[in-house]
């Protein structure tokens, strides 16, 4: 009578696989935000949703004369996702008291409707280069400090998540008081 080892070894009666668990938080942490920008985001639409539909006109809007408009809105967040992606590469972050307003809020310069579906390109594009970029970092390094920042990747690459759709909130109500 073989032992229990030997039938694993032989696979008796049982298939096998080899289950990897190397870098798994990165890999869940970059398909959250894929799925806020892509997906089915769990909170609702995701950005892409969202952003269906914004014509040039409606996104320069400011239908509330305090407020960023859509567009805005948009050159902010892939500001920052390009402030991970860098910082991923060894960039410091600027920071974030003595930031100049134009690269917090890059403005809008061209207006017609090629300058905003190339912002919506790049948006997207950098968001992808920033997931891809966040599924080979490694776990191991989730606990380096963010350069020019007082916190870690781990902490970086969350709240790029919460950021996306914190704003994407806000483009969904814009986007309804423009209807």
């Amino acid at each position: 009578m073989g032992s229990f080892q030997d039938g694993l070894e032989r696979g008796v009666g049982a298939r096998f696989e080899i289950i990897t668990f190397m870098d798994t938080e990165c890999k869940h942490i970059a398909e959250q935000l894929s799925s806020t920008l892509n997906g089915e985001a769990w909170y609702g639409d995701s950005v892409r949703k969202i952003l269906e539909g914004v014509t040039s006109a409606r996104a320069l809007s400011h239908p509330i004369p305090s407020a960023h408009s859509i567009w805005d809105l948009v050159h902010h967040v892939d500001a920052w996702c390009k402030f991970a992606y860098g910082a991923v590469n060894g960039i410091a972050i600027p920071g974030w008291p003595d930031m100049p307003q134009e690269q917090d809020f890059p403005p809008v310069i061209d207006k017609g409707d090629e300058a905003w579906q190339q912002s919506l390109q790049s948006l997207f594009t950098n968001h992808m280069k920033l997931v891809e970029a966040i599924r080979g970092f490694g776990d191991s390094r989730l606990e380096d400090m963010v350069p020019g920042r007082p916190y870690k990747f781990y902490r970086l690459f969350q709240s790029t998540t919460q950021h996306a759709v914190y704003h994407a909130g806000q483009i969904a109500l814009l986007k309804k008081v423009l209807r």
